[in-house]
């Protein structure tokens, strides 16, 4: 069962991945973008320049992104943070939600929740749907802005009805716990289940807990132990133990003990315990053991080997989601920030030299 927590976050991880989203959007009409695409960043960084020049926001937002993840040239958060200010300044959203990023951890900038959340507004006025979820961030902190569950729930279905799928996820949990919106297992269901579909790891195992249990949608377990595979194929501990549960007990999926073992033991390798399970060990033979240790020795967090189903039941254990809704984006989630966030301190990164960017009209 995931819980609802309203102390959150470090906002740097929650932005688009900038450099795929531009490049998407402009490779077929910059030169500069097409260089970049195709890894070619000293040339892309002359060709963006020569595009500033001409007056192309998304160049001043291509130098930033090369600035801040040191592409082709030395990181550099300063310059990083002047050219999001000037492509901010024309009015590309990209530019505004990073440079809003990079003013929330004083990276290249002066350190300023409220500028931030400005920046972030007006990225989501201009329908950025990473802003509108970093928004929605901050007025459930109280960071920036005010603290409003109500305006957070508003931010966040935005960014959730613009497809961004942790903030599927998140909203799940504001309708699942009443916060901000009423209470409605239903659309916490409906929502939930739409981040699933986009592949999120923790709304798989959520989603798949709520069909077994028939809670906001009907009961349906062939399809939620196919989304505990799913994720515990990505690599989702919570899933593995789900996973592992599902095979010791011939749920939906025929009584396998070894491959009840493979998963418990990589769950529990990655902190996920229990005790049920542990006995489950106990019962295997020798030669069982051995194969359920080859499995994990050999296991990568995507390849299922097949096995043969065993005969010896097992007691039943309750499945739920296991996790706590920290309304976070995990990493495998699909929004990271320039560089990854790069968080302050971190090995291999270069702390700016000054913090001077003057930042676009309205913000301050």
């Amino acid at each position: 069962m995931r819980k609802f927590h309203t102390g959150l976050v470090a906002l740097t991880l929650a932005a688009m991945a900038l450099a795929g989203l531009a490049v998407t959007a402009q490779a077929e009409e910059s030169a500069a973008y097409v260089a970049f695409a195709a890894g070619k960043y000293q040339e892309a960084l002359e060709l963006a320049q020569k595009e500033a020049e001409a007056g192309s926001k998304e160049a001043y937002t291509l130098m930033g992104e090369m600035y801040a993840g040191g592409l082709g040239v030395p990181q550099d958060y300063t310059k990083a943070a002047n050219a999001y200010a000037q492509g901010a300044d024309l009015g590309d959203t990209n530019a505004q939600l990073s440079l809003g990023l990079l003013t929330a951890k004083g990276l290249g900038t002066r350190k300023d929740a409220r500028i931030a959340a400005n920046l972030f507004e007006q990225a989501a006025n201009g329908g950025n749907p990473a802003a509108q979820y970093n928004l929605a961030l901050m007025y459930l902190q109280g960071d920036g802005r005010e603290a409003s569950e109500a305006k957070a729930a508003e931010w966040m279905e935005k960014a959730a009805e613009s497809g961004n799928a942790q903030a599927q996820y998140d909203l799940g949990a504001f309708y699942q716990f009443g916060r901000g919106v009423p209470l409605d297992e239903q659309k916490a269901a409906e929502w939930t289940g739409k981040a699933a579909d986009a592949g999120l790891s923790s709304a798989q195992v959520e989603y798949a807990t709520m069909l077994f249990k028939g809670r906001g949608v009907e009961k349906d377990e062939e399809k939620g132990a196919a989304l505990f595979s799913l994720a515990a194929k990505q690599g989702n501990p919570v899933a593995q133990n789900r996973l592992a549960r599902l095979y010791a007990n011939g749920v939906v999926y025929p009584l396998d003990l070894v491959e009840a073992a493979k998963w418990h033991l990589i769950a529990r390798d990655a902190g996920v315990s229990d005790f049920s399970l542990d006995v489950m060990l106990t019962k295997l033979t020798p030669e069982q053991r051995a194969q359920a240790d080859r499995f994990v020795d050999a296991y990568e967090g995507a390849t299922v080997s097949e096995v043969k189903p065993l005969d010896e039941a097992q007691p039943a254990t309750g499945l739920d989601s296991g996790q706590e809704q920290s309304l976070k984006p995990s990493p495998s989630s699909q929004t990271a920030s320039p560089q990854n966030a790069a968080p302050e301190g971190a090995a291999g990164t270069t702390q700016p030299k000054s913090q001077t960017t003057t930042h676009p009209k309205g913000t301050q």
